[in-house]
């Protein structure tokens, strides 16, 4: 990798994981193969690749991935299952940014933010500055989503006091 790409220029670095189709096999007791990876979107290579022990989960191996990268001015993304406050203290110690999906996994933040976006509507000079709606038709589903940014920092303060050193910088929410 680093013959083909010796400095990672600041980019999205996707962290998923995925099962490796068809590597287990019930009738022999042996569980599929789990990955996580590194995907750098704008090269459209994979960086790293850690496969995951048995009888864990791609929290064990995200900070594994993470380490085996200079990250320094990249923008990290990960699924609900990445958003634990040591691997985002990992991501921002390497010197890079993230974007972390919060789902029910964390439901105290969840909820909090929920109450933050719902607080926000209720403003009389708007503070949700963007709202993208999307409608997608994939794998015989019809998704509807929606997505809305606060860019307000004094209204997304209270995070600097649950993730104190996590990615808050004071300009925006990283």
């Amino acid at each position: 990798m680093q013959a083909i790409l010796p400095h990672l220029p600041a980019q999205v670095v996707a962290i998923d994981g995925k099962t490796v189709r068809g590597s287990g096999d019930r009738f022999q007791d042996r569980a599929a193969i789990h990955m996580v990876s590194a995907w750098a979107t704008t090269n459209r290579l994979v960086l790293a690749q850690v496969k995951v022990a048995e009888k864990s989960n791609e929290i064990t191996a995200i900070p594994e991935v993470l380490q085996s990268l200079a990250l320094s001015g990249c923008l990290v993304t990960l699924d609900a299952m990445g958003c634990q406050r040591a691997i985002a203290q990992q991501i921002v110690d390497q010197g890079a940014d993230y974007v972390l999906a919060l789902k029910d996994n964390q439901p105290l933040l969840a909820e909090e933010v929920a109450e933050v976006f719902q607080a926000a509507e209720q403003y009389e000079d708007p503070v949700i500055a963007s709202t993208w709606p999307d409608l997608e038709k994939q794998h015989g589903r019809l998704t509807r989503r929606s997505a809305s940014v606060i860019h307000d920092p004094e209204i997304l303060a209270w995070l600097q006091e649950e993730w104190t050193g996590q990615g808050w910088s004071p300009s925006g929410v990283s």
